[in-house]
Order: structure tokens, then sequence, then C-alpha cells
């Protein structure tokens, strides 16, 4: 019985394809495609109507002023051929032009997708960009920089120079016979005042001629 049922043509076996009489006939998508665009852009073309013009002038001059004899279609029935004619090619142009247009439409579907693609990989990089950018400008609120290093060293320099002069002077007031030897000592205190000062000004000397530079090497 199962050799039966296996053998036997039911509902759960599938039709064996029928042969063909004529071979299936498939061009190339490509080829037939880039065909048709290069005949549907020649049709759009100022050349195209003017040999058209030309050819359906020519056409109606040869069909009523040649000789009856010469005449393949006739003025009387209305130019049948001719209109039999652009008839037909209408019918042919139409689709090849749909077919172009279908063709033009993927193609603009795979330019859209690509910029799609592009624009959000713009948009993650200056996500990123912009992340970075905060986070080092967070990292730089915490890092000491020259100015404020400089301000701080001037304020210690300050508060030393202020204590030192105060003890001195202190001292010169209970220990009057110490005089002569904090004498040779006073003179520390506005030497290195002034060295702060020479400090300063070289500083602020090399700042200028740097800005100099600078402006120099900009290009006009």
């Amino acid at each position: 019985m199962a050799e039966k049922r296996q053998s036997g043509s039911g509902l759960d076996t599938p039709m064996s394809a029928r042969d063909r009489f004529f071979p299936r006939f498939s061009p190339d998508p490509d080829a037939f495609g880039s065909s048709t665009e290069k005949f549907a852009r020649f049709m759009g073309t100022p050349q195209f109507l003017l040999y058209m013009s030309f050819f359906c002038i020519f056409w109606l001059i040869w069909n009523t002023w040649a000789p009856v004899a010469w005449r393949f279609d006739s003025a009387a029935l209305g130019f049948t051929a001719l209109t039999l004619m652009l008839s037909l090619q209408a019918s042919y142009a139409a689709p090849l032009l749909l077919l172009a247009q279908n063709r033009q439409d993927d193609r603009d579907k795979v330019s859209l997708s690509d910029d799609r693609g592009r624009a959000e990989r713009n948009l993650a990089d200056t996500e990123y960009l912009t992340r970075e950018l905060a986070a080092l400008r967070i990292a730089l609120r915490d890092v000491a920089t020259r100015d404020y290093v400089r301000s701080e060293l001037r304020s210690a320099l300050e508060e030393l120079l202020e204590t030192a002069d105060g003890e001195e002077l202190r001292l010169r007031a209970k220990s009057p016979k110490r005089r002569d030897r904090t004498s040779t000592n006073t003179g520390l205190i506005p030497q290195v005042a002034k060295a702060s000062k020479r400090a300063d000004k070289n500083d602020r000397q090399r700042e200028k001629q740097h800005e100099a530079q600078a402006e120099k090497n900009i290009p006009s």
C-alpha cells in the first residue's frame, strides 16, 4: 500500500514542469535597459524632432506632388500609412520611456539611501566630536594655566615679603643691637622684589615678540 501511494500522483506531490515548445526568451535586463535609456534620451533631443519633421514633410510632399505611379500613400485617404506608422512609433515609445523612467527611479533610490547613510555617519561623527570637545573643556577647567600659576606665585611672594618686612621691623624695635646684623639681610627683600619685576617684564617682552612674529607669519 505504501509503495502504491508513493508511486501514485496525489495532491501532496508537485507536478513536473511542462516542456516548452519555444525556448524562454530572457534578454539581459541591463543591456536592454541601457539601450532603452539611450533611445529615450535621443527622443528628448531637438535632433529627433527635426529628423521627424523632415521625414513627415518629405512623406507629404512625395505623396502629394510625385507621379501617381510612384506614390505609395494616397492623399485622398488621409495618408493612412503615415498615421499608422506614427501611432506604432508612439505605442512603442511610451513603454520604452516608462522603462527608462523606472530605471532612473531605481538609481535615485540607491543614491538617496547612500546619501542618507552618509548623513547619518556625518551626524554620528559630529556628535562624537561635540562630546569630545565638551570633555576637553571640562578637563581644562581643572588644569592650572600659566597665568593662574603666575598669579599664585606673585601672591605668595607678596605675602612672604610682607611677613619678612614685618619680622625685621619687630626685631629692630625689640633689639637695636641687632640692627647691624639685620642690615645685611634687609637688602635681600628688595632684591627679590626687583627680580620678580624683571621676570614679569621679560615675560611681557617675550609675549610681545611672539605676537609680532605671529603677525609677520600671517599671509596678507
